[in-house]
């Protein structure tokens, strides 16, 4: 039995080797290292509206070139919001400063799924096109529209960063009172932004014992006004307070020189710009405009936005730019605090913020107004705004301007008192030179004095020699 079973046992074994002789032995798979899986991408779409054409068309594109610059750091820092890699795109619009053209670009905007809006410029176009982003939860930052109906009606989504109609108005009439005005014209374009602007300058006016003798109207195409001024100038006003943009302002203030208006001319944020100085040539000067806001050379980062500004699009700022540009860091910074790019998410988040920007301490009260806005008034001289005073504003954007001012003076004296050494200096190493020269000089004359009074005494002990 054994031998049988052994037998088969042996015929087994041989039937398996050689069957495994017949074939070749599958090679095992070599693993593949695993490929690192990169973080995802999400692009967030950003919503710019100015007027693009049209006489503001400088003005729009001022306002989207900050956004732009805006933007372009911002991808350049590689922020990562959820999780995700962050891409900003902006999407630009041209309303052409029209209410109409407003409400279909924005509605545009609402269809493309904006993460969020960055404008509109002006007030009139602003207010419509604030229904419509409210309508569908897209945050919305304006950097330029002061009318304060913008955010009074209630829309959760409105945000302005600049000072609005209301606290610019008033500090425009307490300032005419100061010049010693009495008397004065208003005149407006009856635009949102215009006619509010002029609304609050009258009540401040009136409020501070000036006498309105006349109040005329135009519109933001006009540029012949010589029928209203020469109403303007039978009243013998001291002063005419224009509502609107550098556009009618700027030959409003020359139609004013030609009809011997001796009146001076004020104007809020719209004319405040160096297309106003071209348009009104030398009607402007000495002329006054008021700007929300401190001056950016008095700002921690003002003149490092301008030299950036200046060297990327090689144009000096208009009016906006550094307003717009802080909205969109404003927005940007609210999703990166709500740690999303979502706008139902991240709109709770820009009510809460605190963000150091160019133009101020960026806070919002409870309806999205720009907390302590500052009005900073200027006045032309010699084709540039030369900066008057500031009132307004916050501590904290005071008290920083009062430390840039104080280092810029402790700069001063260090670099005055490094000269004062540097000459004292020099005049030290000029005297010493010639007391060396001297001492040299006079070294000579010693050592040739001893020399002759050496040969002299040699001739004399040698005489005295001979002599014995």
């Amino acid at each position: 039995m054994r031998t049988k079973l052994s037998v088969v046992a042996l015929s087994v074994v041989a039937a398996f080797a050689l069957s495994a002789c017949g074939q070749k032995e599958e090679p095992k798979p070599v693993a593949t290292p695993a490929t690192p899986i990169g973080k995802p991408e999400v692009v967030v779409k950003l919503g710019h509206v100015a007027p693009m054409t049209g006489p503001q068309a400088h003005l729009g594109k001022d306002n989207e070139n900050g956004a732009r610059l805006a933007i372009e750091e911002l991808n350049a820092k590689g922020m990562e919001i959820g999780g995700a890699k962050v891409k900003f795109e902006l999407l630009a619009e041209d309303d052409a400063a029209d209410p109409k053209q407003g409400a279909i670009v924005a509605q545009k905007l609402v269809d493309a799924k904006v993460n969020g809006v960055i404008g509109h410029l002006n007030s009139g176009t602003t207010i419509p096109a604030s229904k419509l982003y409210a309508d569908a939860g897209i945050p919305q930052i304006s950097g330029s529209a002061t009318n304060p109906k913008y955010t009074q009606q209630g829309f959760a989504t409105a945000f302005r960063v600049m000072a609005n109609d209301v606290q610019q108005g008033k500090v425009l009439g307490e300032f005419a009172v100061k010049q010693g005005i009495k008397t004065v014209a208003i005149v407006d374009d009856r635009t949102a932004y215009g006619q509010g602007l002029a609304d609050e300058f009258k009540k401040a006016a009136e409020a501070s014992g000036l006498k309105v003798v006349a109040t005329e109207y135009t519109n933001d195409k006009a540029t012949d006004f010589k029928a209203i001024l020469t109403k303007i100038k039978s009243t013998k006003a001291e002063l005419v307070f224009f509502g609107g943009m550098d556009a009618q302002g700027g030959p409003m203030a020359k139609q004013m020189k030609e009809l011997g208006i001796k009146a001076k001319f004020l104007g809020g944020d719209g004319v405040c710009t160096p297309e106003f100085m071209k348009l009104g040539g030398e009607a402007s000067e000495g002329n006054f405009c008021s700007l929300p806001g401190m001056p950016l050379e008095k700002l921690a980062k003002g003149p490092e936005f301008r030299d950036k500004f200046t060297k990327k699009f090689n144009a000096e700022i208009q009016l906006y730019a550094p307003y717009v540009y802080d909205a969109v860091m404003v927005m940007a910074d609210s999703m990166k605090r709500a740690d999303s790019v979502e706008p139902a998410k991240f709109l709770p988040a820009i009510g809460q913020t605190r963000y150091d920007g160019v133009t101020a301490l960026i806070e919002f009260d409870s309806v999205g107004d720009l907390k302590g806005g500052a009005i900073s008034i200027y006045q032309y001289k010699s084709g540039k705004l030369e900066y008057v005073e500031t009132l307004g504003g916050s501590a904290v954007d005071s008290a920083k301007a009062e430390v840039k001012e104080a280092v810029a003076e402790v700069k001063e004296a260090a670099q005055a008192v490094a000269g004062a050494a540097t000459a004292v200096g020099k005049e030290v190493a000029a005297e010493a030179k010639d007391v060396a020269k001297s001492a040299a000089e006079a070294g000579k004359d010693a050592v040739k004095a001893g020399a002759e009074a050496v040969k002299n005494a040699a001739e004399a002990t040698k005489a005295a020699v001979e002599k014995k």
